[in-house]
């Protein structure tokens, strides 16, 4: 019998998993590698696609490519010699599946399994995770779903009744054919500055709706020389030090993007002059400078984004969109501009407020409705009353000046070292103190609020609607990885084999119990 209808059979009669793991892209691929190097074979990824690589697999739109150097966006157990300095979304998938191989962890996904619900059992400690196609049981559970997965259309009146077609950059039809057409584009961040000069090759017409203006800076995408390639080959310490370079650089960013310092004014003036030098027309370059300090928002990275809205069949529309109708894009000086096709380029609905499924913990409390204000955790992975849940990509785990996956391995690598811990000493469940929690959060927020994302009149998608942020981490990647690799168990209760129970950092002493009850997370 095949090992995956062996896998299906144990599901059918009851097969509880060590761990499951939600998700197959970078983050869940992860998981799934760190575990099996420690040792832990039963455990199942979910992935609701029928391929893995997640926010890399999905996005296929002209021009999508990695706005980080790609030797910091890969796995630094898996390094790789890219063809660029910043890699193409096509490239990064075939690296994805290149590892899937190499690590042998395809036979763990199940594919076509779409995750909608997990339930807490209080009585046996077990996770119910419901799916399209069933329900799994699991002692652990990694959210790996990123924050990249479900699309999100702009909440405009009247899209729906748009007569032409309407395309969210994410899901993207390689097929399609714009030529001869007027397309209509919302949004101008990391997405559409990739895909904006495309579209002026290929449409009749392109434009393009500003909200706000961002700050731009070059990217200088170079190839990889053939002899630099030779040498990473034969000497792979040097590709390692070059990617520790590139770290300790972007680790230097974050004095100007984080908090406002010096170094923020000197972006500002590199973003400056770099537009002058591409724009001509004074009155368009007005249009383009933002008017929010480097950091607010996501600085965007790109040779040919302000040329391509100069072109000839580009226009730059920065009134505000009223409604769309059935012929085209309303804005609200009265002007009606005509669309055969809206692009929306708008990104994707992170979780701030809400997870995108359904999660119960503990006593049946329901995580949708603590995250109702904005999101927290206790160290951007668990969250109190949720035993043996763990996020990837969690509250407060954005980075705001290097690659996500650095804070993404530092996740991962701290998920597993717990499930290995409660594994080796037989517990059936931890859970984050409460109080422990609400210190975390509450120093937390106190860092945020000198950051350059919660001062200064800054506005952007890492708020919530009254200024919350659930989204940012509040310092250097540096930081961050080191509080991740520092396991304190005091910060932990337990329940299971109360004579291995553990308190204090790994290998400490003995576990005191303590309430959960009574403590505001936040």
């Amino acid at each position: 019998m095949p090992a995956a209808d062996a896998v299906r059979d144990d599901d059918a009669a009851g097969r509880v998993y060590t761990v499951l793991v939600i998700g197959a892209g970078f983050s869940g691929i992860g998981a799934a590698i760190r575990l099996r190097e420690r040792g832990i074979d039963d455990f199942v990824v979910l992935e609701r696609g029928d391929e893995v690589g997640g926010t890399w697999r999905d996005n296929v739109y002209p021009g999508v490519a990695c706005d980080v150097p790609s030797l910091l966006y890969s796995y630094s157990f898996e390094p790789r010699t890219w063809s660029k300095l910043y890699a193409d979304g096509a490239e990064i998938q075939d690296y994805i599946l290149d590892v899937v191989e190499k690590r042998d962890v395809r036979r763990f996904v199940r594919f076509g399994h779409d995750v909608s619900a997990l339930r807490f059992g209080d009585d046996d400690g077990i996770w119910r995770v419901t799916t399209n196609q069933g329900v799994f049981r699991a002692r652990n559970v990694i959210a790996s779903y990123g924050p990249l997965a479900n699309p999100a259309l702009p909440p405009i009146d009247g899209l729906e009744d748009f007569g032409g077609e309407v395309v969210h950059a994410a899901r993207w039809n390689p097929d399609q054919d714009l030529t001869g057409k007027t397309v209509a584009v919302i949004g101008t961040g990391s997405t559409a500055v990739q895909l904006i000069p495309h579209l002026v090759r290929q449409a009749a017409k392109v434009v393009v709706y500003q909200r706000t203006a961002g700050w731009v800076l070059p990217r200088y995408n170079v190839d990889t020389p053939p002899a630099i390639a030779r040498v990473f080959a034969a000497l792979p310490i040097l590709r390692r030090l070059t990617r520790s370079a590139l770290f300790r650089i972007t680790e230097l960013s974050a004095l100007g993007l984080v908090w406002n310092t010096v170094l923020t004014s000197v972006l500002s003036l590199a973003g400056k002059i770099f537009l002058r030098s591409q724009v001509t027309d004074p009155w368009l370059r007005r249009l383009l400078t933002p008017d929010f300090r480097p950091g607010c928002k996501r600085m965007l990275v790109s040779d040919d984004y302000l040329r391509a809205l100069q072109a000839d069949n580009c226009q730059l529309v920065t009134w505000p969109i009223a409604r769309i109708g059935e012929s085209g894009v309303m804005t609200c000086e009265g002007v009606e501009h005509r669309a055969d096709v809206i692009i929306c380029a708008t990104g994707y609905e992170v979780t701030k407020t809400s997870p995108p499924i359904e999660i119960t913990g503990r006593g049946g409390r329901s995580l949708n409705e603590e995250w109702a204000r904005g999101a927290f955790a206790y160290k951007s992975v668990n969250v109190s009353g949720y035993p043996n849940l763990f996020f990837t990509f969690g509250p407060n785990a954005g980075p705001g000046h290097t690659s996500a996956l650095v804070y993404m391995e530092a996740q991962i690598d701290y998920a597993v070292e717990l499930i290995s811990v409660m594994t080796n000493r037989r517990l059936t469940w931890l859970d984050v103190d409460p109080r422990a929690q609400a210190e975390f959060n509450s120093e937390l927020q106190e860092r945020l609020a000198g950051t350059t994302w919660n001062s200064g009149g800054c506005r952007s998608w890492y708020l919530t609607e009254d200024g919350f942020n659930a989204t940012m981490y509040p310092g250097f990647a540096t930081t961050f990885r080191k509080m991740l690799a520092d396991i304190d168990l005091h910060d932990y209760v337990a329940s299971g084999d109360l004579e291995l129970a553990i308190t204090g950092r790994v290998g400490g002493d003995t576990m005191d119990g303590r309430t959960t009850d009574g403590v505001d997370p936040r």
